[in-house]
C-alpha cells in the first residue's frame, strides 16, 4: 500500500468511529425500573359503603326482631336497659297489664311507642314519616307503593274504624308481624311491628 495514503485512511476511520450511535441502555438485572420510569402512585382512598351515594351507612332502627337494641320478647327491665336513656311511661291499670314506654325525644308521645304487656316488650308503634319500617315502608306511602315493596306477602283487611281504610300486614319468620294502617285515600298513617296477639290490638293498650 502507498505509504502516502496511510494518514488519509486513519482519518476516515476516526470519522466513522465518531458517527457510531451510543450503546442503548441495558435493562436492569436487579428488577428495579429504569430511573426514568415514574413510580406507581398509591391507590386513591375508597369511600365507605353508602358514602358515594350520600346514603347513611347506619342500619335502620326498625326490624322484625325489635327496635334498635330493644328485642321483642325481652322483659320490660331488659328493654329499658337496652334503650339506655330516659323513657316516659304510661301507668298500667294493674300488674302485668298493657302500657307504653315512649322516648323523651319523641315530638309527640305517639311518634314511637313501645308496648309492654305481661312485663315483656311485645310491640312498637310508629306514626312519623322519619322512621322506615322493615322492608322500606313508611308513613305517607300509598298502598300501591307498599305492594311494589312487599309484593304478594302484603295481606289486606278492612280497617275497623276508618271507612275505606285498611290494615296491610306482612308476616315474618318467627311469628313477628308488620302492620300498616291506611286512611280512606289509601295512604299509610301509622305502622307497627310486634308479636301475637298484641300486634293485632287495633286500639293499642286502650
Amino acid at each position: 500500500m502507498n505509504k502516502a495514503l496511510l494518514p488519509l485512511s486513519a482519518a476516515v476511520l476516526i470519522a466513522l468511529s465518531a458517527c457510531k450511535p451510543a450503546d442503548a441502555p441495558q435493562p436492569s438485572t436487579d428488577g428495579a425500573p429504569p430511573a426514568s420510569t415514574p413510580a406507581a402512585s398509591s391507590p386513591a382512598a375508597q369511600p365507605e359503603p353508602g358514602e358515594a351515594s350520600g346514603q347513611s351507612t347506619s342500619s335502620p332502627l326498625a326490624s322484625f326482631k325489635g327496635y334498635g337494641d330493644l328485642t321483642l320478647g325481652s322483659t320490660a327491665e331488659q328493654a329499658k336497659q337496652a334503650w339506655g336513656g330516659e323513657l316516659n311511661s304510661s301507668t298500667p291499670s294493674e300488674a302485668g297489664a298493657c302500657y307504653q314506654l315512649t322516648p323523651k325525644w319523641a315530638t309527640d308521645k305517639a311518634d314511637v311507642a313501645f308496648m309492654i304487656e305481661g312485663d315483656h316488650f311485645v310491640r312498637y308503634d310508629v306514626t312519623t314519616s322519619s322512621e322506615v319500617a322493615p322492608g322500606g315502608g313508611k308513613v305517607g306511602m300509598t298502598e300501591a307503593e307498599l305492594r311494589a315493596l312487599y309484593g304478594a306477602k302484603l295481606q289486606a283487611i278492612p280497617h275497623k274504624y276508618v271507612e275505606g281504610g285498611k290494615y296491610l300486614s306482612v308476616e315474618a319468620a318467627g311469628g313477628a308481624k308488620l302492620v300498616f294502617e291506611t286512611d280512606a285515600d289509601g295512604k299509610v298513617t301509622s305502622w307497627r311491628v310486634g308479636l301475637p296477639p298484641q300486634i293485632d290490638y287495633v286500639e293499642g293498650c286502650a
